[in-house]
C-alpha cells in the first residue's frame, strides 16, 4: 500500500522523532562530560531550533507541555522503561 503525500509527511516526521530519540540515546550513553546532563542540553538546543525555523514562544512551550501532560499515559506511570 503506498501512502498519499499527507501520510507520508507524517511518517517521514515519525521517523524523525524515533531517529532523534535513539540519537538522544547515543549521546547520553556516550556523554564524556558527566557533570552535565545530555538531555538537558539537547532539549534546550532543540528549543532554540524550532525558534530559530520560526515557531513561536506559545507554539514550542504548547507543544512541551502538552508532550509531558501525555507521558503518564503513555508510561503508564512507569519512571523508566524496563
Amino acid at each position: 500500500m503506498e501512502l498519499d503525500d499527507d501520510d507520508q509527511t507524517w511518517a517521514d516526521a515519525d521517523t524523525a522523532a524515533v531517529d532523534f530519540g535513539a540519537a538522544c540515546a547515543t549521546f547520553r550513553d556516550k556523554n564524556p562530560f558527566p557533570q552535565v546532563v545530555a538531555l538537558d542540553t539537547i532539549i534546550n538546543t532543540l528549543m532554540t531550533e524550532l525558534w530559530d525555523r520560526g515557531f513561536s514562544q506559545s507554539e514550542i512551550r504548547t507543544a512541551f507541555e502538552d508532550a509531558l501532560a501525555d507521558m503518564n499515559r503513555y508510561a503508564a506511570g512507569e519512571e523508566r522503561r524496563s
